[in-house]
This record gives C-alpha cells, structure tokens and sequence, in this order.
C-alpha cells in the first residue's frame, strides 16, 4: 500500500494519514485508540513528512474526546503562524494567528491562536493565564527554538507548565548546545551522557523508502578565487582543495560575491537542472537561499539575465514576505530568491532546485534547508541542491540520514557550529555577513563542478567543467526512485573512467597515463574515504587502514590501479551493507 494509505486503519480514521501518522497516533492512544495518550508527547519527524497533518489530526482527536477545549500553537515565525492556522482551518480547527499580547481574551470565533516563541518570551504571565483559564493542548513547532537561550526556555516552561496536553515536533536535529529543552525527557545513558529521548521518530531513510519524501542529490562546485586583502595583497585558492579555515572561510565568500562569475555560473549550472526537471514536473521551482538583502537582489537580477524571466525576491523585513511566499507556491514560475529567513518551516512542495548561497554552515540551519526541497508529491520526484564545495557543507551533505538527539552534559563546542546561531542566522540582513568594510575585495571567481554527492557516496570527480560529462549530470531524470539515482550515479561513474582510459589508450606516452589513471582512482578513492569518515565518524587513516587488512596491498601511494579498485569496490559494499 502506499504511504498515504495505511493497511489498516484501527479506529476507521486514517484513510487520509500516512503511515507513519497512523503509527504515532497508535504510540499515543494504542493500537486500539483507547488509552488516555500522555501528558507530554515528542515526535520527531524529518521536515517534508507531515508533522503538521499529524498535529492537527491529534489535535481534533483531543478536542473530539473534550480532552482539551482550546489550543496554542507556538512558531519560530510570523509566517508559519499563518500557515498553520490555514492548514487547521482545512480541519475545521480556527486558529486566531494573529493574536497580540495587548489583545486580552481570544476572539469567540476561534479555538485557539498561533503565536511565536518570541511572543511568549515577553508576556509568559498572560500566555500562562491563558493556558489555566481552559483545558489546553501546546503544539510547540520546532521545540528546539524553545531552548533558544535560558530566558526562552523558562518563559516556556512558566507558560505552558499548566497546560493539559503537550505535544513537541522537530524536523531536524536538535541542538548542539547544552541548553534543555522545556517539556522534552533526557534519559541518561551508559557513558553518563543525556540524551532526549522521542516517543516518535520517523527519519529521512525511512520517509525515502516510503517514498514520503524525495531523494537528494547534491551537486558541489569547486573553483579558483582571487581576492584582494586590506593591506593589498593578492591571495588565490581553489575551492575544493586542503585549505586553511581562514583561506576557506574567504574563498567561500568570495565564491558566493556577486561581483566574481562563480555564484552566475553556479545560478546558470542550476537553471539547466531545473528546466530537466521541468520536463516531468512542469511546475518545478527553484530557490536560492542567499546571506544577506544585497546580495539577493543581485542574484535576482542574475537570474534574469539567464532565464530571461523575473525571480521572487522574499527580504526578511518586507511585510508582504508571507504573501509572496504563498503567491509563488501556487504559480508556476521558475526561481524564488531569499535571504535566510525562509530556511525553515516554508512549505513549497513544487520547490526541486536549491542552491545554497549563504556563508551559514550551522548543520541546523543546512538541515532546515534542504527540508525545503525534500517534500515529495508523487513517488520518483527528485530534488538537486547546488553548493559550494566546502567541507562543512560537504559533511552535512553525506550526513542527510543520520538522526541525532538533543545531547546535554558536554562542553560547547568550539567549532563554529553551534546551533545558538541560528538566530544570527534566521535574522534581518540588510547588508553583507562583515559589515561596512570587507576584509577582502573579490578581484576573480569561477567555478568549476567538482562531484555529486548522493546517499554518503561521491561521483563524477573526472567529469571536466563545462564538459558533456557534467552535462550528464545536469541532465538526470526529473522521475527516479532512490535505488534508480544511486544505480545511474554509479552507471555514469563507471563510464566516465572508462572513457577517460579509452581516451588515454592512445597517448605514447604510457608512463603518464598510467600515472593519470592512477591519479584518477585515488580521488575517487579519497573521496569516497572522506564520505565513509562523515557517515561513521571514523578518521580517514584508520578508514585506508581498514582497507589494506580487508584487501591487502601497500599503502595508497605504492598501490597499484587494480589494488585501488579493489579497495573501491569493497567501500561501496560496506556502503552498501550500512544502507541495508
């Protein structure tokens, strides 16, 4: 049966529920629909699924059984208020998203309001007198936000503590930092270590196998950038090789400047991809998620000079944000253009290309992203995101189906990443990421395609820029299954070094090409070693060690081609064998 039809529906009630829905509301009343469900309930669920539909089904359940009387819906956003209020009127479940703390009591008409984290950090006293005043289920979307500072997360607490019902969503993984999260259990582990525990998880492998959402393909630009420093000193990099986090961290923006031709040949690479895929999805649309409001409207304006046709520009402080968001997700045109703000909560089904043109590199922030992609209408959709050639974004890329709890007791990490940033990130930006002056003028950048990264593997390294190799990528079918991309990736792999020797075959010299076809096996090797260390953790030297003891054979460099191969093909069958 398909995921929206469940095989049996225990209380005759869940024709128009996935599976997976039916399943979280069987762990929430039983199988049999008859137990009283728990006072706090957790679902984790990956963005595209439909925790909404499950909220509001639960919801109408509570209220059916007079449970609860009333209902509080609380957002990151002022758009989702108004988006989960429209998916509850299609319910019949009104919902008041506009409600203000001055407002006193709710209007008659309604059955609850909407209201952001935000809004209740500055009255927690009138939401907690609300909440006492009738029986009360919290819907808290995205509870990660609730443990957005200790203040948050008290307000939280001091409001919603009364509340009858608590039902937390999250869509992605939780938090890096050590702040709880109100109304979320943490049970301590072996190693001493809490953990929040879900009574619901339902994550991107098994949403992918079920065909709920669509399978992701990453494509990875490289390129080489020149930029100009204070002092007047000239420095080139390419993206995409070992560099400094410094010489990364500013060849990544000067990758993303509009001044430079890298993000207009990326924008170029992305809209060949799109109009594929508009040859099976007519509707298909694009987003480009951008860092700040001038760098937006720039990218805009590139967009045109492309496709000939004007792109949806959404600012953070645009009033008419919400509107324009709607007004493009019910039309067909081709390209959406948004500073950070829409990375979360934004539900666009037809959206099937992304580039990720923003200097964030939070995994939260990068994991609400590609949710806007993923969400699928019919099996065999696919969707590709464009991105920098990074290797933070590289890792999160390979790590789409790893699932994560909130970890408490360890030390902030020091890295950059901590999720305490995604409000830096989720906030208005007028203008660049460094303020009033660069520290570096772009002076050239230009791109080159580096690999597709797909389900933790990486192809295509020997495909040249601009070439017919990379073209063939640009060209996948719009309409595959999960098994059909990884076949065709591994397919155009094949023939791609297969031609590139054909193509050597004749050269006298045969000393270089077999050094070239030597050198060609190592970064694909390498490559996939890289990928192996994202999904398990392990460190890259342990990784080739455990390859020579599982194939025999000298250490990379003294390796011979076929020794190479072998220790290729063993890889993909331990990728193999994880995946099943």
């Amino acid at each position: 049966m398909p995921p929206a039809f469940p095989e049996r529906a225990a209380w005759g009630t869940a024709s128009s529920l996935r599976a997976w829905q039916q399943q979280a509301l069987e762990a929430y009343f039983g199988v049999d629909g008859t137990a009283p469900g728990p006072r706090d309930f957790l679902t984790v669920a990956t963005p595209g699924a439909g925790k909404t539909t499950f909220a509001l089904r639960l919801a109408r359940e509570l209220m059916e059984r007079r449970v609860v009387a009333s209902l509080t819906i609380v957002c990151p956003t002022e758009h989702l208020k108004r988006q989960w209020a429209e998916s509850a009127a299609r319910v019949g479940i009104r919902i008041d998203p506009e409600y203000q703390n001055g407002q006193g009591p709710v209007g008659k008409d309604f059955h609850g309001v909407a209201v952001t984290y935000a809004t209740v950090a500055a009255r927690p006293a009138l939401h907690r007198n609300r909440t006492e005043a009738r029986k009360s289920l919290v819907i808290f979307d995205e509870v990660h936000h609730a443990g957005d500072g200790l203040s948050w997360g008290d307000a939280v607490r001091e409001a919603f503590e009364p509340a009858t019902r608590r039902l937390a969503l999250s869509g992605t993984p939780f938090r890096t930092d050590i702040n709880p999260i109100p109304f979320v259990q943490y049970e301590e582990g072996p190693d001493g270590v809490r953990r929040s525990q879900a009574d619901y998880t339902y994550g991107y492998g098994p949403a992918l196998a079920d065909g709920v959402v669509r399978p992701v393909i990453f494509l990875a630009y490289a390129g080489e950038m020149r930029w100009r420093t204070r002092a007047g000193d000239e420095i080139t990099a390419t993206l995409g090789e070992p560099l400094t986090q410094d010489q990364t961290s500013q060849a990544w923006r000067a990758a993303l400047d509009p001044k430079g031709n890298w993000i207009t040949q990326v924008l170029a690479a992305a809209d060949r991809r799109l109009t594929e895929l508009r040859r099976v999805i007519p509707d298909a649309g694009g987003l480009v998620i951008a860092t700040d409001h001038e760098a937006a409207r720039a990218y805009a304006k590139m967009l045109r000079a492309v496709t000939g046709q004007g792109a949806t520009i959404v600012l953070s402080d645009d009033p008419t944000a919400s509107k324009k968001i709607k007004a493009f997700g019910e039309t067909d045109d081709r390209w959406m253009v948004a500073v950070r703000m829409v990375s979360e909560g934004v539900d666009i089904p037809r959206l099937c290309v992304g580039v990720y043109a923003t200097s964030t590199s939070t995994p939260l922030f990068f994991a609400q992203a590609i949710g806007r992609f993923v969400r699928a209408r019919k099996r065999g959709e696919t969707a590709s995101v464009f991105l920098p050639s990074v290797p933070t974004l590289m890792g999160h890329a390979s790590e789409m189906e790893e699932e994560r709890d909130h970890v408490l007791d360890r030390p902030v990490r020091e890295d950059g990443l901590d999720d305490d940033l995604l409000a830096e990130a989720n906030r208005e930006k007028d203008t660049p990421d460094v303020g009033e002056e660069l520290p570096f003028e772009t002076v050239e950048a230009s791109a080159t395609f580096d690999r597709v990264l797909y389900d933790g593997g990486e192809f295509g390294m020997n495909a040249e820029p601009g070439s017919a190799e990379e073209e063939e990528f640009l060209g996948i079918p719009g309409l595959l299954e999960p098994d059909q991309v990884s076949a065709l990736l591994r397919k155009r792999q094949a023939d791609q070094i297969a031609n590139e020797r054909r193509r050597k075959t004749g050269d006298p010299r045969e000393d270089r090409t077999a050094a070239e076809d030597i050198a060609a096996l190592r970064r694909e090797l390498n490559g996939l070693v890289n990928a192996w260390n994202h999904r398990t953790g392990q460190p890259q030297g342990v990784i080739h060690n455990e390859l020579r003891r599982a194939c025999g054979g000298p250490p990379v460099p003294q390796a011979s081609a076929e020794e190479i191969r072998e220790r290729i093909a063993k890889i993909r069958d331990w990728a193999a064998k994880r995946r099943s």
